[in-house]
């Protein structure tokens, strides 16, 4: 089995607005200095959070990759040149900009709120040629699977109406109760399981990881965790070596 363990002090730091929002990037741009670059088809992903002053990324824009933000906690505001209207999400939501061929955003992060922000590397030799689209899905509209101790939220797996152009994703949240006995995660063949620690403290492979812990395992049948207290999980499968040259690949 390869694993790769990320806790919080290895993760790339930012901030906007002298330090209204802040964020830990467990994949950071190249700049960054982060320890873990961009690989399969996942260039960048932060988490990101405000405290009691809610604070806006102004218009900027992005180009060919696919931007996803995930609401974890509070609500944000969402402006983009493709809309030409402010759209709120709340926690739970999901939206998803296809960038294609040129897009602007703004962000206004509510106070007390937090988000992942993960941009997906798509075959820019074809999204680059397409108008840029937009589309934002509800919690509430996400299927959930109950399985004894673990609720699974299904993002996007196989024909879910989660639109992707970025190849062979999956996304999903685990919420776990406090459970001695090891619970099992099969891993995918040819895939990487790249999985995020939004609460709680767990242990796996004999190591005690925390909050705010990203780590990635791929080349195995299983991966087993021990739930030390309730944790809620956040995890992206996607393919080991994409079928298409990625835009992380032509840099590195």
């Amino acid at each position: 089995m390869e694993l790769e363990i990320y806790p919080v002090q290895d993760q790339a730091k930012g901030n906007f607005n002298n330090g209204e929002i802040l964020e830990n990037k467990p994949i950071g741009f190249p700049s960054d200095n982060g320890k873990l670059k961009p690989y399969s088809n996942i260039f960048y992903w932060a988490h990101a959070w405000t405290k009691s002053k809610k604070s806006t990324i102004g218009l900027h824009p992005h180009q060919g990759f696919e931007i996803c933000s995930f609401i974890l906690k509070g609500n944000i505001n969402h402006y983009d040149t493709k809309q030409k209207k402010w759209i709120n999400l709340k926690e739970g939501d999901v939206q998803i900009i296809r960038s294609g061929n040129g897009i602007s955003h703004a962000e206004e992060i509510m106070e007390n709120s937090e988000i992942f922000q993960i941009w997906f590397d798509p075959n820019l030799s074809k999204t680059l040629k397409e108008d840029p689209t937009y589309d934002d899905y509800k919690n509430e509209n996400f299927l959930i699977k109950k399985n004894n101790n673990v609720d699974i939220k299904i993002i996007k797996e196989g024909n879910t109406n989660f639109k992707m152009s970025s190849e062979d994703i999956t996304i999903k949240e685990y919420h776990l109760k406090y459970n001695p006995e090891k619970v099992s995660f099969n891993i995918k063949n040819k895939k990487i399981h790249s999985i995020f620690i939004i609460d709680g403290v767990l242990e796996l492979n004999n190591q005690k990881l925390e909050k705010g812990t990203f780590f990635k395992v791929s080349k195995s049948n299983k991966f087993e965790i021990n739930a030390l207290s309730d944790v809620v999980l956040f995890e992206i499968i996607s393919p080991i070596n994409p079928s298409y040259n990625t835009y992380a690949n032509s840099m590195f």
